[in-house]
């Protein structure tokens, strides 16, 4: 199953930004674990978009206000949900932000 961990922190902690996740993503990657993943700009960079009556309106920033926010992203192929957490728990963000483990929905094919 495949798993998103949207990796989260205080925007203004740059510094602990890559801390030890190069290791981490190597041996990941080794044993097939890591489908993508990547870092994100911040979130002064962002738009926020919503069409409403058919009309689109933008936001710059993002959606909410938030003392954290989502600063990068892993596509995982696990078991299962324990597996998951476990390999989210190892991540370095872990120690000074926080991870949010959440299934990707699959379509069932017809």
């Amino acid at each position: 199953m495949r798993y998103l961990l949207m990796i989260a922190g205080d925007e203004n902690a740059e510094e602990h930004q890559y801390d030890g996740c190069d290791g981490w993503g190597e041996d990941l990657a080794r044993r097939g674990k890591i489908l993508g993943g990547g870092g994100l700009r911040p979130p002064s960079e962002a738009t926020t978009i919503r069409v409403r009556d058919g009309e689109v309106l933008l936001t710059d920033g993002p959606f909410a206000e938030a003392k954290e926010q989502i600063g990068g992203y892993v596509v995982l192929d696990c078991e299962d949900l324990d597996e998951a957490l476990e390999i989210a728990a190892k991540h370095p963000a872990a120690t000074y932000g926080s991870i949010e483990v959440r299934p990707i929905f699959v379509p069932e094919e017809p």
